[in-house]
């Protein structure tokens, strides 16, 4: 009997034990809080929201829902858990490259482990208290915190214009400028997101008829379903040569005497795309010169959503007073797009471009990079060749749409004088990519998103004064490649 009593002690001890270990866990969940075991949202999942995610989920960025609370991320908790597990989320398209990239906004297994928990727990909220500080956003959905402004024109956006076209626009905006600035990073910044295709903006020369905030456009030769007219469009060799000249003479006419002043008279500076819009000098002590009186293009180019939409475009700059060191030059390297073998057939899931390659004519640093395509890209790869032959492999990237990186560097890439970038692209034509308009007809080069491009962007560092003409020498390769034409150079 004894023996029998002593193990009923014992029991009703352990349920004692247990009934006190529930009731402290209820307490405990009701004051917020969690066993250290558990993986709890404000503790251990808003630190990885904030360093990977919060950048663009949050208000007036380009993600669908924002992650600066709990109460905005719990609903999400299966999805992100089922994105990260699948590298889906945060998007990066970097296949292979020698380099390192600062802006690569990748999670570490541990960052997806701790996720998944998360989730698998019931997403708990924890105890606020455990929270970090929150991230202090600059204002107004802006990326940095603009010491200028400049608006441009409202764009009102039809619901259903005409063949669903809606030409490339130009408009020309004052400054504002009283006295040459030095810009040490820019941001498009549009109202209308889902519209924009792109922004892109241009310094010029201020010219005494230049008509301020009027829309100027060109209507193109396209088909019944909006694509631009091949070969009628077409220019000839000759044709080709004249525009070409009398754009060097123009420019060169153009040219403050400053060699920092412009990039190029007539280049893009910097543009808003999806997933970027965003030129940021300040890490790499660079900056660019923009004369006082010098006027801006605000070059603008939107798809029609199916409702009237109005998009109000800003540029926002930080400034400075202090002239830097180094100067950053936003241009591009050669794509062959313009080139005639550049056609891609219908119904070609890997069409390959001919390959584009520019001659370095100076020593410069290389700071950045950006693939521009349509709906139909689906990679580009940079490789440099150094003058001694050696290739090293500068960016391997699958293009999204959706996702148009720039991808920074950290330390910069010395690019040696005499040594060559080529850039191959390759396209997806077919049904099988879900972005396709048509995959039953050729694809030609054009502005509107159902036709295509091949734009390689970079971004240079070179000395304060260097004149941005001495940088490249363009040449056009076109083949033999799969896809290509005859082998074919020319300057460019």
């Amino acid at each position: 009997m004894k023996t029998r009593w002593y193990f009923v002690l014992i029991a009703a001890l352990a349920l004692v034990g247990i009934v006190g270990f529930g009731a402290e866990m209820l307490k405990a969940q009701q004051a917020g809080s969690a066993p250290a075991s558990t993986v709890t949202f404000h503790r251990d999942v808003e630190p990885i929201l904030q360093a990977h995610c919060q950048s663009c989920h949050r208000p007036g960025q380009i993600a669908p829902m924002s992650m600066l609370s709990y109460k905005d991320v719990r609903p999400w908790a299966r999805s992100i858990k089922a994105k990260v597990l699948a590298r889906q989320m945060p998007p990066w398209t970097v296949r292979q490259s020698s380099l390192h990239f600062t802006n690569d906004p990748s999670l570490t297994p541990a960052d997806v482990e701790t996720i998944t928990k998360w989730a698998d727990a019931g997403a708990p909220e924890g105890n606020p208290a455990d929270a970090p500080k929150p991230v202090a956003w600059p204002a107004d959905g802006w990326q940095i915190k603009p010491d200028v402004i400049v608006r441009g024109q409202p764009f009102f956006v039809p619901a259903h214009p005409d063949r669903n076209v809606i030409e490339w626009t130009n408009v020309y905006v004052p400054t504002g400028f009283t006295k040459d600035v030095w810009i040490t990073s820019m941001e498009v910044k549009p109202s209308a997101l889902d519209v924009t295709h792109h922004i892109c903006i241009v310094f010029v020369p201020h010219r005494d008829d230049v008509q301020y905030f009027t829309p100027q456009w060109a209507e193109a030769k396209r088909d019944d379903e909006g694509v631009y007219l091949i070969p009628e469009n077409r220019e000839t060799p000759a044709q080709r040569q004249q525009r070409l000249a009398r754009f060097a003479q123009n420019a060169s006419n153009a040219r403050p005497q400053n060699p920092d002043a412009v990039n190029d008279v007539g280049a893009t500076e910097a543009c808003y795309l999806p997933g970027s819009s965003v030129e940021d000098y300040r890490p790499f002590g660079a900056a660019k010169l923009v004369p006082a009186g010098t006027d801006l293009r605000f070059q603008v180019h939107y798809t029609p959503s199916g409702k009237d939409t109005v998009d109000i475009p800003l540029v926002g700059f930080t400034v400075s007073d202090t002239p830097p060191a180094q100067r950053w030059i936003s241009t591009s390297v050669s794509g062959t797009a313009g080139s005639p073998e550049w056609v891609i057939p219908p119904n070609d899931g890997n069409w390959k471009a001919p390959t584009g390659v520019t001659q370095v004519a100076m020593d410069v640093e290389l700071a950045m990079m950006q693939p521009h395509e349509h709906l139909r890209g689906k990679d580009m790869t940079y490789t440099l060749e150094y003058p001694d032959g050696r290739k090293e492999v500068l960016l391997d990237a699958r293009y999204d749409f959706n996702w148009q990186f720039q991808y920074y560097l950290n330390p910069t890439k010395h690019l040696p004088k005499g040594s060559k970038i080529y850039i191959d692209a390759t396209y997806d034509n077919s049904a099988n990519n879900k972005f396709n308009p048509n995959p039953n007809r050729p694809v030609y080069p054009g502005t509107m998103t159902w036709e295509e491009m091949m734009l390689p962007y970079v971004g240079i560092i070179v000395p304060r004064g260097t004149d941005p003409r001495a940088v490249f020498t363009r040449q056009t390769l076109t083949g033999p490649v799969e896809g290509g034409g005859s082998t074919r150079a020319s300057n460019q």
